[in-house]
């Protein structure tokens, strides 16, 4: 793989990884609008898949996982790319993407409390006031107010986005906790090939047999949903992880809700809400303390 990049490099491939990320979300609602959320999860990591392989062939970065690194290929692969993934597929069925993505945006508000637990991280005072703030910020949307409890699509869908944040969480603290052999990067090809064949299992017994009524649309959303926000992503931000600061990597991500919630606005006409803009800087204010006191959080996390 390529040596560290010049600082105007690395900071472009942020701004792609904060673009990609920011756009999939109203580009998953538009997937799972006409495929089954397991399908369209399924599809986009066999998108995926097909890309890495090449990507790493000709990089000479492919690799058979070692034993060591197995138990990471398997819980990343199952925590974040299948349980994450569509939990926030089917969640978003029922959910706008703005509120989806404020609520997803939670996890190291989880991270920073399981690894506590399960680590033995402190959590200092300025992390505590962080983890408060975030909890604030998700208050305001679960607000009587702010959203119509008699609405059980509306719960339903934002319990499954909550259980998503609470997926990748642990995911996250249980890689922070592994011993790495092989790059990150280098076994992501076989977490997202593993993710796709169980997936693809899941969801021929859930949903049945695919069907989907292709369209030039629906296709080129599925490619941009494997290719750039799965594939270009993961290895831009192992580029970024390599070249910049930790801390000014997560802080820099945080642009990726804020430009999610725009992006939704833009390309679905979502209604910008000011109780979620609230509830938005209150997460993110929260999760830059805790970036800052205690390093990465969601740098860490890719």
């Amino acid at each position: 793989m390529a040596s560290e990049l010049s600082t105007r490099g690395a900071a472009a491939l942020l701004a792609g990884v904060v673009f990609a990320w920011g756009t999939n979300w109203p580009v998953t609602k538009m997937i799972v609008h006409d495929v089954s959320p397991l399908w369209a999860t399924a599809l986009r990591c066999m998108i995926a898949a097909a890309t890495l392989a090449p990507m790493l062939w000709a990089q000479g970065t492919f690799i058979v996982p070692k034993r060591g690194d197995l138990p990471v290929v398997f819980c990343t692969s199952i925590l974040h790319l299948v349980a994450f993934s569509a939990l926030v597929a089917a969640g978003l069925q029922f959910v706008p993407a703005g509120r989806a993505i404020v609520l997803g945006y939670t996890t190291p508000l989880w991270v920073a409390i399981g690894a506590a637990m399960f680590l033995s991280e402190q959590i200092t005072r300025r992390r505590a006031i962080g983890i408060g703030c975030g909890l604030a910020g998700l208050a305001i949307i679960f607000n009587p107010q702010t959203l119509n409890w008699d609405d059980r699509n509306a719960l339903f869908g934002s319990g499954l986005i909550l259980l998503a944040a609470f997926c990748w969480a642990g995911n996250i603290v249980y890689v922070r906790a592994h011993k790495w052999i092989s790059t990150p990067f280098q076994l992501v090809f076989w977490q997202v090939l593993l993710a796709a064949a169980l997936l693809a299992t899941i969801a021929w017994f859930v949903e049945g047999t695919l069907h989907i009524a292709w369209t030039w649309r629906l296709a080129a959303l599925m490619l941009y949903s494997g290719i750039i926000c799965t594939a270009f992503a993961n290895w831009a931000m192992t580029m970024v992880n390599r070249s910049l600061p930790a801390v000014t990597t997560s802080l820099c991500l945080l642009a990726t809700p804020l430009f999610g919630i725009v992006s939704a606005t833009a390309i679905l006409n979502e209604p910008l809400e000011p109780s979620l803009f609230l509830a938005m800087a209150l997460i993110i204010g929260g999760i830059a303390l805790g970036s800052v006191a205690g390093g990465s959080l969601r740098a860490k996390a890719a």
